[in-house]
């Protein structure tokens, strides 16, 4: 079909858009359209006549594509045009590519979150197929971090993603951590989680703490408010005997439940919506389908 084929329906695209941000009170200008045929241009070949034809802001302008991609977040008023752009503009950090870390990341990428960090040291096993979302059969042996940026990029390849293939250790922490607004406990271990929490209390970041086994699943977020407690607050000792999915087993969608929840709460936190599970933890259990709150104290010395 010639680009002038595509006229009409471009036109339709942009009326049914400005109609959908007008009805809801969202504010966007216009700018000159031309909408004759482009001349060839050899150099950038990738590069369409009709990107930037609706802008919502002069400072922060979103292509029709993307106005049309997150139209149905930015229709709640809790989100709206401003909450967008807190999301182009934050930056997040998942540590983990597995269970939990995958369908975090899948919506994350979804809700247009600017920067997306992903560390994972580990590789793809057939193992982990039936849960952790992002790999496929033919990345075995691939690096998790690797394989989850391959699909997200397909999915959505707008975000700004960086890849860590490693685990996160007192060797790199310095210079990963700090260059995030909140970090993402998708970890299976708990060496892991008592040096994130250590990190996050030195940078003053906010960690949202998920973990899943058999068929229970738990959630909490530290750091958001002054008097929160830390993860060390709520186990002071590490245990030595604390089992992993790949020792006591798991359903595959306790892990998945979590990892959007964790995906949720940084949409609360990032737009300002009340509700962040702060001094809470909830609690799921999903042989007898229960969700449960309990109130958590504030931090011990």
């Amino acid at each position: 079909m010639e680009n002038s084929d595509k006229i009409p329906e471009l036109l339709a695209r942009i009326s049914y858009l400005e109609s959908l941000l007008t009805a809801h009170s969202i504010p966007f200008t216009k700018s000159p359209q031309n909408l004759s045929p482009p001349k060839p241009q050899p150099q950038n070949q990738n590069s369409s006549p009709f990107q930037t034809s609706l802008s919502l802001s002069q400072e922060n302008p979103l292509s029709i594509p993307l106005i049309e991609r997150y139209s149905r977040q930015m229709l709640l008023s809790e989100i709206s045009l401003e909450g967008q752009k807190k999301l182009q503009n934050a930056k997040i950090l998942v540590v983990g590519a597995g269970g939990i870390g995958t369908p975090a990341l899948y919506y994350l990428a979804g809700m247009g979150i600017g920067t997306i960090g992903i560390i994972d040291g580990d590789v793809v096993e057939e193992s982990n197929l039936h849960r952790q979302i992002l790999h496929k059969t033919n990345r075995l042996g691939m690096n998790k971090a690797l394989s989850a940026f391959k699909t997200l990029y397909k999915f959505n390849p707008n975000p700004n993603y960086k890849v860590y293939k490693s685990r996160l250790s007192l060797e790199n922490f310095n210079e990963i951590v700090k260059n995030y607004d909140i970090i993402l406990d998708a970890s299976d271990n708990a060496m892991t989680r008592y040096l994130l929490n250590d990190i996050c209390i030195l940078f003053k970041k906010i960690l949202i703490s998920g973990s899943a086994l058999g068929w229970e699943g738990q959630l909490t977020v530290f750091g958001f408010k002054s008097n929160a407690p830390c993860y060390r607050c709520l186990f002071p000792i590490c245990p030595r005997n604390m089992m992993s999915c790949g020792e006591a087993g798991v359903v595959g969608m306790v892990p998945g439940l979590i990892g959007i929840l964790e995906a949720i709460e940084a949409l609360k936190i990032i737009v300002g919506v009340e509700g962040v599970l702060s001094q809470e933890m909830l609690i799921y259990d999903g042989i007898r389908t229960v969700f449960k709150k309990v109130k958590l104290r504030g931090r011990q010395k």
